[in-house]
């Protein structure tokens, strides 16, 4: 899935359209029938943001189409007149620009709901202290992995990022946030911050421990575990030596 820094790359990318009245066209059958293109095309399209894993594109008129890329959903922006193959989802045609979205997603008209997101973690400035206390909202048996997932606890955070900064700090994801300082809590959502914002601005962040099960941890030499974390069973992957805290039920 489309991570947070994925979205406000894609976020930058649709900027060229800015400004521009869009041609808009809906080629998969399951965008078509929600009447997007009859609705949005002939607008200026106004801005775009990212807010957590969603992009919010707001049109003249008051009109705002909310956009998650789900597990596939990906966003190019090419040349105006350059060949578009496969069925997209969406596709925005400018001026100089046309913007294709491929894959499954979730595409919305705003109907004036606001979005269950929480602080976003790409915010400049991030709210820690707003993301904290939404941490300590939750019931606290919750492990720390599975509550980092919450997008309407902390807006942005996937995966990759969630047992990257949790190793960076020396958290196990398993561990109970009853069991985590407020000072181990903001530590792992600076890191996180940090390592988005540099994936952001292009920089190359090497995997510590996402995907590296069985191959030595970086800091300590231990085989890296995974286990499969939540009511979604995303994977989870930690040091079992350097990253303190229980152990998961594998059983």
């Amino acid at each position: 899935m489309p991570e947070g820094d994925a979205v406000h790359r894609a976020a930058r990318r649709l900027q060229a359209l800015v400004g521009d009245e869009l041609e808009v066209e809906t080629p998969h059958p399951r965008a078509a029938v929600k009447q997007l293109a009859p609705t949005l095309d002939g607008k200026r399209l106004e801005s775009v943001h990212a807010v957590g894993k969603h992009l919010l594109l707001r049109f003249e008129g008051g009109l705002v189409l909310r956009n998650h890329m789900r597990m596939k959903g990906r966003w190019r922006v090419l040349p105006r007149d350059s060949a578009i193959f496969g069925t997209p989802w969406l596709v925005l045609r400018g001026t100089r620009h046309v913007g294709v979205l491929s894959g499954g997603a979730v595409l919305e008209l705003d109907r004036g709901e606001p979005l269950r997101v929480g602080p976003d973690i790409l915010a400049d400035p991030p709210d820690f202290d707003a993301m904290l206390r939404n941490l300590r909202t939750v019931e606290q048996s919750r492990e720390i992995g599975d509550a980092l997932l919450a997008q309407w606890l902390v807006g942005g955070i996937g995966n990759i990022w969630k047992v990257e900064s949790l190793w960076a700090v020396g958290v196990s994801p398993w561990v109970p946030l009853a069991d985590v300082t407020d000072d181990e809590l903001r530590a792992v959502l600076h890191e996180a911050h940090r390592l988005m914002k540099a994936g952001l601005d292009g920089v190359v962040v090497r995997s510590r421990v996402h995907r590296r099960k069985g191959h030595a941890c970086p800091r300590c030499g231990t085989p890296i575990r995974s286990w499969p974390q939540g009511e979604a069973a995303r994977m989870a992957y930690w040091c079992p030596s350097c990253q303190r805290g229980k152990e998961p039920r594998t059983k």
